[in-house]
């Protein structure tokens, strides 16, 4: 999608308001990481939370909260969200940002490694899961994804084109490859069924069998 099409796309359907953009702007001064979802993800987030009537969803990566109000806002008042975020300054940043836009009440940040988490999760259910964690693990995180979230539930991952090193034969270090074995699980494995959206840097999703 080209730059045009896509400010297009964001200022139509997915216009920040206030709260979204100070995070972004006190992100950027603190020199958080900028990799926080694209505003038009974070609508099609919501859209597709709404299509399923998602009440619980669980997230890996809070960073600043960006991505955890879009989901919170998509989700019922007595809706909850589980966001996994291993370092504790990024909870506490997400943490302030989310009392700010009134949505603290429906998330849950837990501070830890991702996969320790995710198996003290083991036995709960969820309706979907959203990855937007290091990219290494997540082969592994997918098939977390399968054990934790109900059946017809969604498996959804951010950076499914990963900057156009997915399609690049010379690209091939560990995050490119756990990018790469992502979405050919989501196109070929028969527990779901998956497409890559290629908004912005790519959306990968799985609907679970």
């Amino acid at each position: 999608m080209n730059d045009r099409v896509g400010d297009y796309v964001a200022r139509l359907f997915a216009a920040e308001d206030e709260i979204l953009v100070s995070l972004r702007e006190e992100a950027d001064r603190t020199g958080l990481p900028p990799i926080s979802i694209s505003a038009d993800t974070g609508r099609l987030l919501q859209v597709l939370l709404l299509a399923i009537g998602a009440r619980r969803v669980l997230e890996v990566g809070t960073l600043g909260g960006y991505s955890a109000i879009w989901i919170a806002r998509g989700l019922p008042v007595d809706g909850q969200l589980t966001s996994i975020e291993v370092e504790p300054r990024h909870a506490e940043f997400a943490a302030r940002y989310l009392r700010r836009a009134g949505v603290d009440g429906k998330v849950d940040i837990r501070v830890g490694h991702a996969l320790d988490v995710l198996a003290s999760l083991d036995g709960e259910q969820f309706d979907a899961i959203f990855l937007d964690a290091d990219k290494e693990p997540l082969p592994t995180y997918f098939e977390w994804g399968l054990r934790l979230v109900r059946r017809g539930g969604l498996i959804i991952a951010d950076n499914a084109l990963w900057g156009g090193r997915v399609v690049d034969e010379r690209v091939d270090d560990e995050s490119t490859r756990g990018v790469r074995e992502l979405n050919r699980r989501m196109a070929t494995d028969p527990r779901v069924a998956g497409i890559l959206v290629p908004t912005h840097d790519g959306v990968a999703i799985g609907v679970v069998r």
